[in-house]
């Protein structure tokens, strides 16, 4: 209509009062929006299904779902995502162990790997690690859930197939190489919650891939680890790690009543001005 924009001062600046509203909206703290954990006899029944698959998608699924929950790792390290800056861990990046011995991963003997019992990955340049830095594991004592079998796996495929040691560890081998994809992760996971989630009080709609990193996390929540320990796992460098840990796992709340009922008679230092009992 040729008029002027009511919202604009003659400056043509944003009128001082719709700042202000704009700014309080921005402020306003709206539920967040995040995945919840996934328990893990769901995850374990995911990864065994996936075991048993003949084409060998099925056991890469296991070893990627198994890999991400016990080293709390972001989607992209773990699984082909379309997010250019993420960085997946390669095949040279798994370090195996026999106790002190190290294991030549890319020269031994197939069979030679099954004699480890510790596992690392190698940070390159993935989001908050050092360069060079190794996390590493010890076996879970559960051959189908275990990240040391899970990376073992991995090295015997790519090895088989012939793949060099810059292969990221998501890839598998049929006639082409294929990736596991993080799109494969989340409908294979909300898959399995939408058959047996409900026992577990989630919905398929609550998962996805970035699951795995807020499960691992509240498991050793749950299990009393040290906040310290799990930030250090997990390359969280602030309090953020808190967004990942859930208070509805009941194993986080079930003893808290009794343990307040048993701790809740203090009693207070009194503050009483200085000279209020003639200084005395």
């Amino acid at each position: 209509m040729g008029r002027p924009d009511p919202r604009l001062t003659p400056s043509g600046a944003l009128d001082i009062r719709l700042q202000r509203l704009l700014t309080a909206y921005n402020r306003a703290d709206p539920p967040p929006s995040r995945v919840k954990p996934i328990p893990l006899p769901l995850l374990r029944t995911v990864c065994t299904e996936n075991h048993l698959d003949v084409h060998p998608l099925g056991p890469a699924t296991a070893a990627m779902l198994t890999l991400g929950f016990f080293f709390l790792l972001r989607p992209g390290e773990y699984a082909k995502t379309t997010n250019p800056d993420s960085t997946p861990f390669r095949l040279c990046d798994i370090h195996l162990r026999q106790g002190p011995r190290r294991i030549p991963h890319m020269q031994c003997p197939i069979h030679d790997l099954h004699n480890a019992n510790f596992v690392c990955l190698e940070f390159t340049t993935q989001k908050n690690g050092v360069r060079g830095e190794l996390i590493g594991h010890g076996r879970s004592g559960n051959p189908e859930f275990c990240p040391v079998e899970a990376a073992i796996q991995r090295i015997t495929h790519l090895r088989q197939h012939h793949a060099p040691p810059t292969f990221p560890i998501y890839s598998y081998y049929t006639r082409t190489w294929e990736a596991v994809t993080t799109k494969h992760l989340t409908t294979t996971l909300r898959r399995t919650a939408a058959a047996f989630g409900s026992a577990a009080g989630i919905s398929p709609s609550d998962i996805s891939v970035r699951s795995l990193r807020a499960s691992g996390a509240t498991a050793l929540f749950c299990a009393n680890v040290d906040s310290d320990r799990i930030r250090l796992l997990g390359r969280w460098r602030s309090d953020e790690m808190l967004r990942y840990l859930h208070v509805q796992a009941y194993q986080v709340v079930a003893d808290l009543a009794p343990t307040m009922l048993q701790h809740g008679a203090y009693q207070l230092i009194p503050n009483d001005p200085l000279g209020a009992d003639g200084g005395l």
